[in-house]
């Protein structure tokens, strides 16, 4: 069973809609493992998103990141981290298939509504960044 990190950015949670967004999650068979809602601080924000700190828009995506609360979780299913991304769409909603995510609510390329790991390996570095091994609990157990 593989594992990915999704977090309902700032405009997610701004717009109400964390429910309708896991909805889709878990129509999709995505088991959650682990979730909770947090404001993430500048520095938590630039430390998670440092992969980016020499592009145009890191500050601006840091300020984004901080300016509101977020939900973060841990997603569990085969070919998770693939399925997920399919699942989200596209970064920007207006180059996201129909029926993803992103095309359903997100605004812009920078207010793209969701996150989600990109490989297997940044999934794993993701989810340990906000989580605790005895806060995922297995579907399985």
């Amino acid at each position: 069973m593989e594992r990915t990190l999704a977090i309902l950015k700032p405009d997610c949670v701004r717009k109400n809609l964390i429910g309708k967004v896991i909805s889709h999650i878990e129509e999709a068979g995505f088991k959650i493992v682990a979730l909770k809602m947090l404001k993430l601080t500048v520095e938590q924000a630039k430390a998670f998103y440092s992969v980016h700190k020499e592009k145009p828009f890191y500050n601006d995506l840091v300020k984004f990141m901080n300016s509101g609360k977020v939900v973060v979780m841990v997603l569990e299913k085969d070919n998770a981290v693939n399925d997920f991304r399919e699942l989200i769409g596209a970064t920007d909603p207006k180059e996201a298939k129909e029926g993803t995510i992103r095309r359903l609510y997100a605004d812009s390329k920078q207010e793209n509504i969701v996150h989600g790991s990109d490989s297997v390996e940044n999934a794993k570095i993701e989810i340990s960044f906000f989580f605790s091994e005895s806060e995922l609990i297995s579907n399985e157990s």
